[in-house]
């Protein structure tokens, strides 16, 4: 799907897209194109009207700096990483790649993630002030960011969350206890995540804005308000990336803290029995004594043998058991 948006005033209106048309219609003259899952047919329309290679999905996931973030043909071509949520609500990742050429840009990307949608019903009101490609992919990643710091700030109040559930734990029952700990782990695993996913974007806006401002100051055609605009974007990510750092350090140490806890709750049922064993080992001892089948045993033909018996084991018991309490063991 394509949408191309043209200048009306102080908004962007979108425009038919008449991909057949020779001169490219209406469209040829936009500032914004959005290329959604594109067609080869509207891959073709848009090279014909910008005169550029529009990069394939394969380029597109490319890692390479040299891949996502070059210069061809008096065009740049920047690449970063956004967040989107699937239909199972599992953060995922996927790359917009930006173009930007003689002041016309066009995004090109296979999934829909929020700040994408939402920036398009913006830059369509009045007042916008989207005037040119390069301020519409700076209100772009503007939006990204801010999307980004909303989900930082979410998943903050939420491991601050798991954290009180981890340090305050009540559960009595030790398989309970297990039970909740286990599922803090899987609940810090996936904030775990999200941030790695956060940190990624941030650092490849990060180095699109450095490029993009290179580039622009090495041909003189950076305005001064735009400069400043990109200086503030990269203050941004640069804040929101060691936010995210701060954040990760946090995951790291619950989930320390939850293992560690875990572990004490299985070394306690070990010590249990560890204490059982040694507690009944006495009395086990005195039964197979006199469970021997040996002819000269005097006990066996005393009338007090059992009882006595009986007695040698309960003391026998009953003396580690005053020992391990006694050194604080229990």
């Amino acid at each position: 799907m394509i949408k191309a948006y043209i200048k009306d005033g102080d908004r962007l209106v979108a425009v038919d897209v008449d991909l057949d048309a020779p001169d490219g219609g209406a469209a040829a003259n936009a500032v914004w194109y959005s290329m959604a899952t594109p067609s080869k047919a509207e891959d073709a329309f848009v090279e014909r009207c910008l005169g550029i290679d529009v990069p394939t999905r394969a380029e597109m996931d490319d890692i390479e700096p040299s891949a996502r973030l070059y210069n061809e043909d008096g065009a740049e071509f920047m690449t970063i990483t956004a967040l989107y949520y699937s239909d199972a609500d599992k953060p995922s990742k996927t790359p917009i790649t930006f173009v930007l050429r003689n002041n016309q840009l066009v995004t090109v990307r296979y999934a829909d993630p929020k700040p994408v949608i939402a920036f398009e019903r913006l830059a369509t009101r009045a007042g916008a002030r989207f005037h040119s490609g390069e301020k519409v992919m700076l209100g772009l990643i503007e939006a990204i960011i801010d999307r980004l710091a909303q989900l930082l700030e979410t998943t903050g109040d939420e491991i601050d969350q798991i954290s009180r559930e981890v340090v305050g734990n009540k559960a009595k029952k030790p398989t309970r206890k297990a039970r909740d700990l286990e599922s803090l782990i899987e609940r810090i695993g996936k904030k775990g995540d999200n941030l790695t996913l956060a940190r990624e974007s941030l650092v490849s806006i990060g180095r699109l804005s450095t490029f993009h401002q290179t580039i622009e100051e090495s041909d003189a055609k950076l305005t001064r308000e735009l400069r400043q605009e990109l200086k503030v974007l990269q203050r941004d990510a640069a804040a929101l990336s060691d936010h995210a750092a701060f954040l990760s350090g946090k995951i790291n140490f619950l989930l320390d803290a939850t293992l560690g806890l875990i572990n004490l709750e299985q070394n306690q049922i070990i010590k249990i029995f560890s204490v059982a064993a040694v507690v009944f080992l006495p009395p086990t001892l005195v039964a197979s004594i006199y469970g021997m089948n040996f002819r000269v045993m005097p006990e066996l033909d005393w009338t007090f043998g059992y009882p006595f018996a009986i007695f040698l084991m309960i003391l026998s018991a009953a003396m580690p058991y005053l020992f391990f309490k006694r050194r604080g063991w229990l």
